[in-house]
């Protein structure tokens, strides 16, 4: 059967399932699906893909196992729990710090499996919120796209095994054991939704402020997680947390989601600002405390004004030096005294430039007007360079305020210009070593070029291998799991087997009579105590041996016809008597009552002999 990556008849299969069963297998990676589609169709010896197709049409049962082999629901409770205690002590105290008591924490647990992630994430918001804030406030959407899970999910009861992950204390506090099963706290199960959800074709749940999507991206191709991240962030709130699996990476991401900490997968959302969102911003500021709001603002507004790097100062229409930032200050001697002057005062309004003409053709034009490269010698007598921008400051409804006056110091970039001119001079002389030089450079560039794309294919491939063996691990974990049952069953079966075992044999004990029991080659099965007492030879002596072999006083010869008619099926029960010697040389007359022993299918499987010690009649 061929596993190429583009198989018509693996196409066909998809779509088929797709068309007929809704479920679009499509966006999977095709090496794990076809290796999961393969192993179903092993279990049920098909050999290529457009048999199995014929199979589903006249076998639409055979969707459900198809499915469960497919979705591999492996998942644990605490699953990496350095991971759930960073959540704990981290993740869960940000969101609620932003929270007012009253309004809702919404969670989403998607690819939930079984429900085990979806319970711990409750487990871990209660201990970090309190259980009466938990059950007021927080409301957990769990979605999978495999019904079976969801429903053994909404059931909320696990066995030992599966809970062994559980802290002791946790286990205590947030389940509920009866008959050997343990039950998440019905209280706390009430804040739990579970529901069917296909993460690239169903539309995402909305205002999300946390989350949870672990080793489910692994499974699918480059373009369903493109879209599966896009549904991601529609749906997570601004700066709200995304938690991936250990094998999961969404670094080509980073215009949608930035990590908070790499090492546990924990995400943040970017947020995409729109104009329409500034504006609905700057009306509702409006409303409320406005003495208070518009003092913050202020001040925020000047701190960032006077840590600019880049030297400014504001006139006014009336030609008063209305702002003046750190740079400036530093720059052109200014102080807080001269705050309010007039701007003719100051020589700022003539040095470096001459700024009350530049002033008034700004007013007159209602225009930036950029000088370049202007030369100042300063107080220590070094020469710098600058470009002065005059700006018109203007309200909102397009009136004139004053004039923003900016210095971009320029000094390195004019040095720099002058060495610059100074060595190309020497880079003429040079021309044609440089132009060799470059060409080879060119080359070499080509070259890490390919060496860069090649390494990048090799990152991409052990990304794509380190989810694979994720893949298999976690199949492998599956198979264990089904193992364990299976052992569990054996031994089950065995301490029952000993146990009949255990009656059968006391039963025999405790009989009177020899019994001696043959299967259909006449070899001896059982060959209870009395039956030693009786002829002085023990089971391991006689144990598998042809009863009419045997040497002891007992004439076995006539027992043969008896013995075949039973096997024959000629009479269910014969009884007669022969006189025989007993191991302490007692003649003796025998009993003997041969049985027909039926087998498990209703079939003639052996002849069961009691041998009754009748006593010496002639005495």
């Amino acid at each position: 059967m061929s596993t190429s990556e583009h198989n018509p008849e693996f196409e066909a299969l998809l779509n088929y399932i797709k068309h007929n069963r809704g479920f679009d297998f499509t966006g999977y990676k095709r090496s794990s699906l076809m290796r999961r589609v393969h192993k179903r169709m092993q279990a049920i010896g098909i050999e290529n893909y457009s048999d199995y197709v014929d199979y589903l049409e006249v076998t639409p049962e055979e969707f459900l196992q198809l499915f469960n082999t497919i979705l591999i629901n492996v998942t644990s409770f605490f699953r990496d729990l350095p991971v759930w205690d960073y959540v704990g002590s981290e993740i869960i105290p940000r969101i609620a710090a932003r929270k007012e008591p009253t309004e809702p924490i919404r969670v989403w647990s998607a690819a939930c499996a079984s429900g085990q992630e979806a319970y711990t994430l409750a487990i871990v918001l209660a201990e970090a919120l309190g259980i009466e804030q938990f059950r007021q406030q927080v409301k957990i959407y769990a979605t999978e796209v495999d019904e079976e899970a969801l429903n053994q999910a909404r059931h909320a009861t696990y066995n030992f095994r599966e809970v062994a992950s559980v802290p002791s204390e946790l286990l205590e506090r947030y389940f509920e054991k009866s008959d050997g099963l343990y039950r998440f706290r019905k209280d706390l199960r009430r804040s739990v939704i579970f529901g069917r959800h296909d993460l690239v074709k169903d539309a995402p749940i909305s205002r999300i402020d946390l989350l949870a999507c672990r080793n489910a991206l692994m499974y699918f191709n480059a373009e369903a997680q493109a879209r599966i991240i896009d549904h991601f962030h529609f749906a997570l709130n601004d700066g709200s947390f995304l938690f991936l699996g250990k094998a999961e990476m969404i670094l080509s991401h980073g215009n949608s989601f930035t990590p908070i900490d790499l090492k546990h997968r924990i995400f943040t959302k970017v947020p995409k600002v729109f104009r329409r969102d500034r504006l609905l911003l700057m009306r509702n500021n409006s409303n409320g405390d406005e003495a208070n709001y518009l003092n913050n603002q202020v001040r925020i507004r000047d701190a960032a004004f006077d840590i600019n790097p880049v030297a400014q100062v504001v006139v006014d229409l009336n030609g008063f030096l209305t702002l003046a930032n750190e740079r400036s200050r530093t720059l052109f001697n200014l102080n807080a005294k001269d705050l309010g002057r007039p701007l003719q005062d100051l020589e700022v309004s003539y040095r470096p430039l001459e700024l009350r003409s530049c002033i008034d053709q700004v007013y007159a034009e209602r225009r930036t007007i950029r000088y370049k490269e202007v030369e100042w010698t300063n107080a220590s007598g070094d020469i710098q360079y600058f470009d002065v921008r005059v700006a018109p400051l203007l309200d909102l409804n397009g009136r004139l305020l004053g004039t923003s006056i900016t210095f971009s110091d320029i000094s390195r970039v004019k040095r720099l210009q002058q060495e610059l001119e100074h060595s190309n001079q020497e880079l003429e002389m040079a021309y044609e070593e440089l132009q060799s030089t470059n060409e080879e450079l060119e080359t070499t560039n080509e070259e890490l070029q390919s060496s860069n794309e090649e390494l990048e294919t090799t990152n991409e491939e052990l990304q794509s291998t380190n989810e694979e063996l994720e893949t298999m691990n976690e199949e492998l974990q599956s198979s264990n799991e089904e193992l364990q049952t299976m052992n569990e069953e054996i031994n089950l079966r065995s301490d029952e087997l000993n146990q009949v075992n255990g009656y059968l044999e006391s039963i025999l004990t405790c009989l009177r009579a020899g019994v001696v029991v043959v299967n259909r080659e006449l070899q001896i099965q059982i060959w209870n105590d009395k039956a030693e007492d009786l002829w002085g030879l023990r089971l391991a002596e006689v144990e598998g041996q042809h009863f009419l072999n045997l040497d002891i006083g007992l004439p076995v010869d006539q027992l043969r016809q008896p013995i075949r008619a039973c096997l024959g099926g000629e009479s269910n029960s014969l009884e007669m008597t022969l006189p025989a010697m007993n191991r302490r040389g007692k003649a003796i007359q025998c009993k003997i009552t041969c049985t027909v022993l039926m087998d498990l299918r209703k079939e003639i499987g052996g002849v069961i002999m009691l041998m009754e010690d009748l006593g010496n009649n002639e005495a």
